[in-house]
């Protein structure tokens, strides 16, 4: 019985620590899942504190992980990952259940499972932590006391410089559509042999007060202008396709609104990109380091971009640097591309030859000096 349990733990415990060091990559990732999560719930008041959860939450299951395969204070932490698994476990379900979540971010977007997986995954786990909660009174600690309390004390050190290394300098290991050495026009494209979501276009109508939904092939036998007062127009969803592209919502807008999206990405030679979800929430000194990229560029007669959901904001923080476009997009696409605000991209035409954060800009100079 002692093996299996030992077993048990060391799946349990590397599984933890694996799921805890995935996440911990990309904490911003984390965070935002859980705003997904809250929007559906309707907890909007709690989207400020995602980040410092997605960061306890991350360090914890490191820990966790690291006190089970040391048999480290288990009667605590056996009870602590029964309640976490059993939270896991709820959400999971919930996303499967409910179908308002499609993935759950149980191993960030390095490892992306479907909301089925995931599920099944957290019930063998939760199989797992009985055991060990069971057994918790017979596991006896790996080393000392004092030595096991260094390890986890290290671990917890660890989890704190590690993650904000990455909130500073992004993912170490970009798991991002937008990544280095990605075609972005590739990754908008449906993977070859998949059936794309089917729709139907539906009339919503009011007549007497009451609102009226038909299909063109079903206009009611009395409809007429003049007892039929249009309303909206439906897009239904009647068959999901069996995939979506890696990217499918990269839109890039020009001052009049057009869609600029390919004109951009299939320009000629090098090109930048500052992307900044919102200028008034950039980092402190972003806009210096902006003026020193577009002087860069200018340098190397190469177009500088600066692509933002909050254009206005961004061209007055900017008023006297020269060489600078601006261009208009999603906030949550642009969070999606580039995890710091804000994130330069180095293009040629439509791959990224480099992505660095605000604090590494000079990095971003020197690729530019050495692209031709």
């Amino acid at each position: 019985m002692k093996i299996v349990i030992s077993i048990i733990r060391i799946v349990v415990g590397v599984l933890f620590i694996f799921s805890g060091l995935i996440k911990a990559n990309d904490p911003t990732g984390l965070s935002y899942k859980m705003q997904e999560f809250f929007e559906v719930w309707g907890l909007h008041f709690l989207n400020d504190y995602t980040l410092a959860f997605a960061l306890i939450m991350n360090a914890f299951e490191i820990v966790a992980g690291v006190a089970v395969l040391l048999g480290w204070r288990m009667k605590t932490f056996s009870w602590l990952l029964l309640l976490l698994i059993i939270f896991f476990t709820f959400l999971t379900g919930y996303a499967l259940f409910s179908g308002k979540i499609k993935t759950c971010g149980c191993f960030g977007d390095c490892i992306p499972l479907t909301a089925k997986q995931s599920f099944i995954k957290d019930l063998i786990l939760l199989l797992l932590i009985v055991v060990i909660f069971i057994a918790r009174h017979a596991i006896t600690p790996l080393f000392k006391n004092v030595v096991s309390t260094s390890i986890v004390a290290l671990t917890i050190l660890f989890c704190i410089i590690s993650q904000w290394y990455v909130l500073k300098h992004l993912p170490v290991v970009d798991c991002l559509a937008y990544k280095t050495g990605n075609d972005i026009i590739e990754k908008m494209k449906i993977p070859e042999g998949a059936v794309s979501d089917s729709f139907a276009i539906k009339f919503k109508y009011r007549k007497a007060g009451k609102e009226v939904v038909f299909d063109s092939d079903h206009f009611p036998d009395d409809f007429d202008e003049n007892t039929y007062t249009f309303v909206d127009r439906v897009q239904e969803l009647i068959r999901p396709g069996t995939a979506t592209a890696p990217i499918n919502d990269f839109i890039l807008y020009g001052d009049s609104g057009e869609d600029t999206t390919l004109a951009i990405l299939n320009q000629p030679g090098y090109y930048v990109m500052l992307f900044t979800k919102d200028a008034n929430q950039a980092e402190t000194g972003w806009t210096k380091n902006a003026a020193s990229v577009a002087a860069a560029c200018f340098e190397k007669k190469i177009p500088f971009f600066i692509v933002t959901a909050t254009t206005e904001a961004a061209r007055n923080q900017l008023p006297n640097v020269q060489n600078v476009q601006y261009l208009k997009c999603d906030a949550t696409v642009i969070k999606t591309a580039g995890r710091v605000n804000p994130t330069y991209f180095i293009m040629k035409q439509a791959t990224v030859q480099g992505k660095y954060a605000n604090v590494d800009y000079e990095k971003a100079i020197k690729l530019i000096a050495a692209s031709q």
